[in-house]
């Protein structure tokens, strides 16, 4: 329930970590070197939220699901992500600390962004007809008629696997992808670099530059079904939705099958139509420092179909 107290002091916290992660008012610092001595404050107030976020986690996630475990062990088929992450802990792999913070991650890293791309692939589905019949037709060729999707069935739909990276290159969810550090003094194209300089990436312009993508500002799927092999996992450098090398996000395994999975179920049960007295779904997108969303909201009629 949303009025569940749980609920609303997670909803709390992981509001109060975003704002505190993607607002330029509060980490000026990382911008201005010169100002990071008054950021005390602020910095206090990132250890606060953190602190609490952390004992959330540890007393209402990962304690509960030892006492769950400890009157009934699950089976391998039975045992959810915390239970391999317990696990792991077990076989002397990771620590306690690092499984709080594994959970953590998961919540905002594996959530925020994976609902974002849901939602700005379905209102590009919605505003593009040509397209959700066409993502139909396949699921319908390739499955059959009625057949549900499911998450083996995801390779063998090219057409749902380009809209899916479409949806990741014109609205990628990190635009700059998640901040890096260097621990050492670096140079860089003639560039001196501080040691511990927050490092940032441009994903969403190598993604967006007319130089490499034809017509980078329209969706087009199509652009993802020729001859060259453009994947997420950062084959390419126009590409790099979740990065690229050891530091890549891992959620890549995640995110990728559960956006194919909700917009293919999507498309095979209904047709998707823009809201009541609208052509289309306002696709004006917004964001903080690190994240690009969708501003407004708007009801989508799903038409059941026979």
């Amino acid at each position: 329930k949303e009025d569940d107290p749980l609920f609303v002091e997670l909803k709390r916290l992981n509001g109060e970590r975003s704002r505190l992660a993607q607002s330029f008012e509060y980490n000026y610092g990382d911008f201005i070197p010169i100002l990071r001595p008054f950021l005390r404050r602020y910095l206090q107030l990132c250890q606060k939220v953190k602190d609490q976020r952390i004992k959330l986690f540890k007393d209402y996630f990962v304690e509960e699901r030892k006492k769950i475990n400890s009157v009934k062990p699950p089976s391998n088929d039975e045992k959810c992500a915390i239970d391999h992450i317990l696990d792991a802990q077990t076989n002397g792999e990771i620590n306690e600390d690092n499984v709080l913070y594994i959970v953590e991650n998961i919540n905002v890293a594996a959530i925020e962004t994976t609902l974002w791309s849901i939602e700005w692939g379905l209102a590009e589905i919605v505003n593009r007809p040509d397209i959700q019949t066409r993502l139909r037709d396949e699921l319908n060729t390739v499955l059959g008629h009625g057949v549900p999707l499911t998450e083996p069935d995801v390779p063998k739909l090219p057409y749902l696997h380009a809209v899916v990276k479409e949806t990741m290159r014109l609205h990628m969810a990190i635009p700059l992808l998640v901040p890096h550090m260097n621990l050492h003094q670096a140079k860089l194209g003639g560039y001196d670099i501080p040691a511990e300089s927050k490092i940032l990436v441009n994903a969403w312009y190598l993604a967006n530059n007319s130089e490499w993508w034809e017509k980078p500002e329209v969706f087009n799927p199509d652009r993802f079904l020729g001859p060259e092999k453009i994947d997420a996992s950062g084959n390419d450098f126009r590409y790099l939705p979740f990065g690229v090398g050891r530091r890549s996000c891992p959620g890549i395994i995640l995110a990728i099958p559960i956006v194919s999975l909700v917009l293919g179920r999507l498309v095979q049960s209904f047709e998707l139509l823009p809201p009541p007295g609208q052509s289309k779904v306002d696709t004006t997108g917004s964001g903080g420092q690190f994240s690009l969303r969708i501003t407004n909201h708007s009801i989508v009629v799903c038409k059941p179909i026979q």
